[in-house]
């Protein structure tokens, strides 16, 4: 499964937040060791003596080696010491001149010369006499031995200052750690709102939607966001929508149903009434009475149906059939009974269509389009019905010689209880086309009502080939 857009908005801003806080780090680092350098550059410009073991052992041996060897051999010595990794020692006699004739700062050899004996072993600054009388100073630079410190010039007649109290500050540890802090706060302050907000607003929608506010619409809350959270607000918003015409399609069929029970059971009671007051009518109130009783049956009936439509009917039976076999039965029962309506019906259909269904979900769809075609069509004239094969669908096509629908209607007449006229064919309880669009629905397929050009009214059903298309 591919990341979504959440995902890269989590993925960047923490991203982000590490990367901000590396920068305040690299920054800290950066600031501190230019402060060094700039110390150290300091420090170099004096050209202190350096101290430590290594430079005390070569001013000590270059020492040794002019007491006894005298300056030629100090000479090669110190040659032999130029290309290795020693301390570079400066032998400076009372004129200020190195033996080997390289420059020294006035203030090291100052310092140099002011260090005083104090009788240790080790000493990082020798007064020497060679053979010939001569004194020399011996030291090494600040910045001529390997890892020597480096220190200002001690007073005037005095020793240095003790190791350690001088030299650049050490680091603070707190500038990277704080600079870390406050970019995760920050960006972990502006992530939370980021998401909370949007979750808010779905709290605050849910509790309206539960409180009977089905009107209520968070998408609009969001604003330009495209994300997870905001196809989650879309989701919602479809699934209010749904909710909101279920509760007004509920209240619309509760209302129709209660109007049209209304109906047959005052004719029950009157045929009851007329009954009860002239008993010599028994037979025809009788009759009356089963004859309405029978519209309750049929108007009970299919409202199970529709009922049963709407949950989804996941309990009815599947069967294999063959659609251009199921359509022309439906067709020839249909003729039959427009024969007796003084009409007449035709049927072409050619194909083989043998696919797994609720077949009598199908059958009563079929039906119930024939029969309100026969039933609108005009007197004397023919309703054709042809089946077909298109794109991988069953087509039935049925064209009635009736008024027509007004295209304002045209998906009204597929709503429940609605009736379109007052004339010929409108004493039905408008069921019929209702149930047949659900049971095609539910299959996956489309029922589509139409104007004909030439008069009349084209009703076509479409159906897929595939048994996957059906909806479970």
């Amino acid at each position: 499964m591919r990341p979504g857009r959440l995902f890269w908005k989590f993925f960047f801003a923490f991203w982000l937040a590490l990367l901000v806080a590396g920068a305040a780090v690299g920054t800290a680092v950066w600031l501190h060791r230019e402060a060094l350098e700039r110390e150290r550059s300091d420090v170099g410009r004096m050209q202190g003596v350096a101290e430590g073991p290594r430079a005390d052992m070569a001013v000590a041996a270059a020492a040794s080696v002019l007491t006894h060897g005298g300056e030629e051999a100090l000479r090669r010595l110190l040659a032999e010491w130029s290309g290795e990794r020693t301390p570079r020692v400066l032998v400076v006699d009372d004129a200020g001149h190195d033996l080997l004739g390289r420059e020294v700062a006035s203030a090291a050899l100052s310092e140099a010369r002011g260090w005083r004996d104090d009788g240790g072993r080790r000493q990082p600054v020798r007064q020497v006499s060679g053979p010939d009388g001569r004194r020399w100073t011996l030291f090494v630079p600040a910045r001529g031995g390997e890892g020597a410190r480096e220190r200002p010039p001690p007073p005037e007649g005095g020793r240095p200052p003790p190791p350690g109290r001088h030299g650049p500050p050490p680091a603070n540890p707190w500038i990277p750690i704080g600079g870390g802090l406050l970019a995760s706060v920050l960006f972990s302050a502006l992530l939370a709102w980021y998401l909370s907000k949007p979750i808010r607003s779905l709290r605050w929608a849910l509790g309206s939607v539960a409180a009977g506010k089905l009107e209520t619409r968070v998408r609009p809350l969001m604003g330009a966001r495209r994300d997870e959270i905001a196809d989650l607000g879309e989701d919602f918003d479809r699934m209010a929508g749904q909710l909101q015409s279920l509760i007004v399609s509920q209240r619309r069929l509760l209302h129709d149903v209660s109007h049209e029970l209304r109906s047959p059971l005052a004719r029950l009671q009157a045929a009851i009434g007329l009954l009860r007051q002239d008993p010599s009518r028994l037979a025809a109130s009788l009759e009356r009475i089963e004859r309405e009783a029978g519209r309750l049956d049929d108007l009970v009936g299919q409202l199970l149906t529709m009922a049963r439509l709407e949950a989804g009917v996941r309990d009815a039976p599947k069967a294999r059939i063959e659609l251009f076999d199921l359509a022309a039965s439906i067709a020839e029962d249909a003729r039959f009974e427009a024969h007796s309506l003084g009409r007449d019906l035709s049927f072409h259909g050619e194909g083989e269509a043998e696919v797994t269904l609720r077949v009598e979900l199908i059958q009563r769809a079929f039906e119930n389009v024939m029969r309100n075609a026969v039933k609108y069509t005009a007197e004397g004239t023919r309703v054709e019905v042809v089946a077909g094969l298109e794109e991988g669908y069953f087509v039935l096509r049925v064209d009635d010689a009736g008024p027509g629908v007004r295209p304002a209607d045209l998906e009204a007449i597929f709503e429940p209880f609605y009736r379109c006229g007052s004339g010929q064919g409108a004493d039905g309880f408008g069921l019929g086309l209702a149930i047949a669009r659900r049971a095609v629905d539910l299959h996956g397929g489309t029922l589509r009502a139409m104007n004909r050009p030439e008069g009349g009214l084209r009703m076509e059903i479409r159906l897929p080939l595939g048994g996957a298309a059906q909806k479970e």
